[in-house]
């Protein structure tokens, strides 16, 4: 009696297990990645070429305006120099503190003309970024991707390491987002 029970109960947990089984890989499918190298397709982009010309032109004014202002504190410490000698002490510390002043005022102007140009480069790449971004979603979802992967950042650096020649190959969908831009 208790020799069958113990059959019957090895038999339940074996007909339970096969059960379970095929409901648990069902559940575990494999993952599917793909990798995309966006600075190439960026660079590939035929609005990039006018994004870049209109950045280089807006740096090229900002440094020109921060050019003239350290222009001007030269200038500033050349009179000084020239008339140290001449005035007097009181004059002399009054216009060391002139001085100072302007030297902090240029290394801020030098610190807003920097953030102006990032700003600037974000205000002009973004709608490319979001092309690329809409792009990359609409090529993932056809091919059925769970996840997409940069290979390098938009400054070049390089993201992912390593991944295998196998699957680079058939796993990058760099061609397929360019197509899907119409590029």
């Amino acid at each position: 009696m208790v020799r069958r029970t113990i059959t019957l109960f090895i038999l339940t947990l074996f007909v339970g297990l096969a059960a379970w089984v095929p409901a648990t890989e069902a559940q575990v499918r494999q993952t599917s990645i793909g990798f995309v190298d966006p600075l190439t397709v960026l660079q590939r982009m035929p609005d990039f070429a006018a994004v870049q010309q209109s950045l280089q032109n807006f740096r090229e004014r900002k440094q020109a305006e921060l050019a003239q202002k350290e222009q001007d504190f030269q200038t500033a410490i050349s009179e000084y120099q020239q008339k140290s000698a001449v005035i007097s002490d009181a004059a002399a510390a009054k216009e060391e503190e002139r001085l100072g002043q302007l030297s902090a005022d240029l290394q801020q102007f030098e610190q807003q003309v920097n953030q102006e140009v990032q700003q600037k480069q974000q205000e002009l790449l973004n709608p490319l970024f979001e092309k690329i971004q809409g792009a990359i979603d609409a090529v993932a979802e056809q091919q059925g991707l769970d996840y997409v992967l940069n290979t390098r950042t938009y400054q070049g650096d390089m993201i992912i390491l390593y991944a295998s020649q196998d699957m680079r190959q058939n796993n990058d969908i760099t061609d397929q987002v360019m197509q899907q831009l119409g590029i």
